[in-house]
Parts: C-alpha cells; sequence; structure tokens
C-alpha cells in the first residue's frame, strides 16, 4: 500500500523532526564554532584577528506592512543575541505575480536601506523578483556581523541556577501584525481606531527590536545566553533555551507581562499570548547573583524588564508556577497561534 503524505502543520518545523534533519548535516570547517542547532539562530565563524564572524538569515511570511522594517529587524534580533553588533545585510524580495507595482518594489527597498541606516548596517547586495503562485510578498534577509571573541553569546550557555530575564512584555509583534493585517476584522469586531493604531504602533513602540537591550546587558554583564522568541511565543522560546543548553527551567506566570492591547486581540481571537509571536521580547539568562543589577540597568535605560524564573536541572524539567501556587508542565507548540487567524 502506497504510504501518504501527512499534511505539515504551518510555522516552523517540530523540533524532534528538526533536529533528525540537522543530525545529518555535518560539519566539514573546523572554523565553525556554532553551526545548526535548535536554539541557536545564528552561525558563528572562526576568522584571524580578535573578532568572530556571526552569520544570520530569516524571512518574513505573515507581515506585508512595513516587510522592509521586519526583515532587517528580525534578523538584527537573533544576531545581536550572540552579542554581535551587524554590519552587512542582503535580501531576497519575492514578489507576488498580479499585485505587485513599482510603488512597492520602492517601498520596501526603502524600507530595508533606512532601516539599516539607522543601526549603522550597510546594505551589500540581494536579490529582487516578482514569482508565480505568490498572494503575498516575502522577503528573506541575511545579515553578517562581528563579535569579540572574549563576548560572544549562546543559546546553549544557561546553566541551573541562572536567573531568566524577559524584557518588555510578550505577544509585542503578533499585535503589530493583528492590528496591520487584519485591520477590515477588527473594524468589523467594533474596535476603534485609536486601538488599531495603537496595535500597529507595537511595531515601533514597544518596539519588535532588542537590539538596544542585547548589546546593552551584554556591554555590561557576562550573559550567560540569550534569546529572542519568535514563532511559537515565550513558551516555545523558553524551551528552545532548555533545549540548546541541556537544561530544565521553572517560570513564574505572575511575573510575565501582557500589556492591554495584546491581552484583549488573545482574548477576541482565542490565542494563546504565551504561544503567539513575539520578536521584540528579549529573553536573557544571567548567574542570579547578578540579575537585580541588570534589572536595574534596563530600567534605568527606559527598558522594563522582569525576572520571570530560573533555570534548573534537565530532570526537573520545564514548569510553570501558577497563581495559586500549582507546578504544571509548560505546554510550548512550534506552530505559532496567530496561524489560527491567517
Amino acid at each position: 500500500m502506497k504510504r501518504l503524505n501527512k499534511k505539515l502543520p504551518l510555522g516552523k518545523l517540530k523540533h524532534k523532526y528538526l533536529a533528525r534533519l540537522l543530525s545529518n548535516i555535518e560539519m566539514c570547517d573546523k572554523r565553525v564554532i556554532m553551526g545548526s542547532k535548535i536554539g541557536e539562530d545564528a552561525a558563528v565563524i572562526d576568522i584571524p584577528g580578535k573578532n568572530y564572524l556571526v552569520i544570520k538569515t530569516d524571512p518574513i511570511t505573515f507581515a506585508t506592512d512595513e516587510i522592509g522594517y521586519y526583515v532587517v529587524i528580525v534578523n538584527v534580533n537573533d544576531l545581536v543575541c550572540t552579542g554581535a553588533k551587524p554590519k552587512w545585510f542582503q535580501s531576497t524580495i519575492l514578489l507576488p505575480e498580479h499585485l505587485t507595482s513599482r510603488e512597492m518594489i520602492e517601498d520596501i527597498f526603502k524600507n530595508i536601506h533606512n532601516t539599516c541606516k539607522s543601526i549603522g548596517i550597510t546594505v551589500v547586495g540581494g536579490h529582487t523578483e516578482i514569482t508565480p503562485g505568490l498572494d503575498r510578498p516575502i522577503a528573506i534577509g541575511s545579515l553578517v556581523g562581528e563579535v569579540d571573541k572574549n563576548k560572544l553569546v549562546l543559546t546553549s550557555g544557561a546553566e541551573p541556577g541562572d536567573a531568566l530575564i524577559l524584557t518588555k512584555g510578550i505577544f509585542i509583534e503578533g499585535t503589530s501584525i493583528i492590528g496591520r493585517e487584519k485591520e477590515n476584522e477588527l473594524v468589523q469586531k467594533e474596535f476603534n481606531q485609536d486601538f488599531i493604531e495603537k496595535c500597529k504602533n507595537y511595531l515601533y513602540n514597544p518596539g519588535i527590536s532588542v537590539f538596544k537591550e542585547a548589546l546593552l546587558a551584554n556591554d555590561h554583564f557576562e550573559i550567560k545566553a540569550m534569546h529572542d522568541p519568535t514563532e511559537g511565543g515565550l513558551a516555545t522560546g523558553i524551551a528552545e533555551m532548555t533545549i540548546a543548553s541541556n537544561t530544565g527551567a521553572i517560570i513564574e506566570r505572575d511575573q510575565i507581562k501582557i500589556l492591554p492591547e495584546p491581552l484583549k486581540l488573545s482574548e477576541t481571537f482565542n490565542l494563546n499570548p504565551m504561544g503567539t509571536i513575539s520578536s521584540g521580547t528579549l529573553l536573557i539568562a544571567i548567574n542570579n547573583e547578578y540579575s537585580i543589577e541588570l534589572l536595574d540597568l534596563l530600567k534605568k535605560n527606559e527598558i522594563n524588564a522582569e525576572k520571570i524564573g530560573e533555570f534548573v536541572s534537565k530532570n526537573k524539567g520545564l514548569k510553570i508556577k501558577e497563581k495559586d501556587g500549582k507546578l504544571n508542565h509548560l505546554y510550548y507548540s512550534e506552530t505559532d497561534e496567530i496561524t489560527k487567524i491567517f
């Protein structure tokens, strides 16, 4: 009997399946310090001199409005989580056959250039084409940066006893995407324009960029690990940190900040805010002894942050302490909650 191919869900591949695929990749070049690994979102290459080269690639598939800004920032986020300074950017822009105008192309180009320029990144190339079979533009970025070899941060660096810090809150990018891509639906659900505009502006305030806080933290402290929770939201981001570092974690639900707009959207669209795309949130693992100093530094620089838990030994699992004190398994899914409405 012929075996039927099972349809896979939208979004990230399941971790177990991805791990099997990655296990077949052979690292032939000994200069690769960090290659393909779950939870590690950038490659690290040893080059002559005091710095490592750090390389990152990531696509934008849900958002269409401000896609040039998105594609730069999501790549910057993963790169600065290694402690690296972003330097050189390329992009591949795939455009829908019957929906593309010169204005769309020029807006994307301008958006990419201006965003890169504002961060000190040089655009060094890329590729743009009109592609059959698409119903929306897709942008894929590739970013290269450098980090001092003594300041490299890997997701795998977290250890039992380390504090886990969360900045800004969660469901930040998801709020911006819904505000920008589902405006008509929000109007139909009788949300006022002020609320919709505030959701749209989550792109910039509190913002999906973690550039400032990641480099600030790494400049002042010995950071054990950093991670940018994207698809799958906070829960998947924490899980990826524990997978990479071979640890467990105990999280305090009371300490996880959900701003009013994301909370309202999660109720309206029946989304779990813990599992909704959350660029703009930064997860930081640091020796518990220095966690209060780090929180003070972030707050002095107008970055809201909270300690939301601690890393523990792997055999203690991945748990969340509920408001009633009960300890439950922290459920996560690689399929983002936002896929329910796309």
